[in-house]
Parts: structure tokens; sequence; C-alpha cells
């Protein structure tokens, strides 16, 4: 596997090996040691599994204190996943990084405790799954404006269909300092 550290802290791009042939193919989605050696030595502990038709934009999602890293692929389509760093003390607070994960590329995105994420559909349909290193917590779910324009994400989409939910998402700088996590 092909480990790439993007240019937020702690975020990976990763490119499994693929075993192809006239029948298929064949991939490990996931292995401890591996994994851990590449960096990512953490216990995941939830999956999570999203399906979604073109034009839907979920996000951008973080927990705190409760931080999720995430391991996210797609099973079937294509999604623009994003990554947004919003750990006060990071070098790279408020930037993101973004990466077209498919059923087609396999590309995994591994994304740290700490970053705000989302993720808009630009196939028909798609399958998102992905590994947390910890439980889902309502009481701990924040979210940032998919469109602040002090981050500056580069959707691919002009008009996504979003969640009352994901259309309230304050903007990064208007989230108390409190309720941000804080870069070790």
């Amino acid at each position: 596997m092909e480990v790439e550290a993007a240019k937020i802290p702690g975020l990976l791009v990763i490119d499994p090996v693929v075993h192809g042939d006239a029948r298929g193919f064949f991939l490990e989605t996931y292995s401890r040691d591996r994994y851990a050696n590449a960096g990512i030595d953490l216990e995941f502990v939830q999956d999570n599994l999203s399906s979604s038709r073109r034009g839907i934009l979920r996000g951008l999602h973080f927990q705190h204190p409760r931080g999720q890293g995430k391991l996210c692929s797609v099973i079937e389509g294509e999604v623009f996943d994003v990554a947004v760093d919003v750990r006060i003390g990071s070098p790279m607070f408020g930037q993101w990084v973004g990466v077209t994960l498919s059923s087609e590329n396999k590309r995994q995105l591994y994304i740290p405790p700490g970053c705000a994420h989302g993720f808009c559909v630009m196939s028909e349909r798609a399958l998102f799954s992905y590994k947390c290193t910890d439980f889902y917590s309502a009481g701990n779910e924040l979210g940032v404006a998919w469109n602040d324009e002090d981050i500056g994400v580069e959707w691919p989409i002009d008009a996504p269909v979003l969640s009352d939910k994901d259309r309230a998402n304050p903007k990064l700088q208007d989230i108390p300092p409190d309720r941000l996590p804080r870069y070790a």
C-alpha cells in the first residue's frame, strides 16, 4: 500500500494494493498492523455506511471532546471527500484537503481526530464507508458551514442538497474556541 501524508498533520491518503484479474479484484481494506506501521495506530470501534445520491453534501462534521479519527472509502460510486483542520494551535488551522474517493480508484482517506469532515456525491449514487476511532456522540457533535468563505473549500458542485442541520452550521470563526479541539 502507498501512503501519502497530506498538508494537514495526521491526514493520510492511502492507495491500497489491489489484486485483480478477469474475475474481478481483491483488496484488504484494513489490517491493524499494516495501518499501524503507516501511522494509524488507533483502535477502530464503529463502522458506518452512508448511501447518497448525486449532489448530496454531508458535513462538515466533527466531535469534541470525543473526537473521531475516520478511515474513509467508497464502495460504490464517487465522492469528493474533504477534511478541515479545526484544531486550535495547528499550523494548518482552517485549511482543507479534498480527495476524490471512488469504487474505481479504491483510494482511502484517514482523517485524524480534530478535523471536520464532509463529502459530496459526484456519481448517480454512492456508498460511503468509514471506520471510526470513537463512538458517535450526539452531545459532542459540531459542524462547520460547508461554504465558509474563510475556509474556501472548492466543492465540485454548485448547489448541493443539504440537511437542515448542515444548512444551519456556523462559520468556523463563530464557534467559541473552548468548543474546538486543541492540536497536540
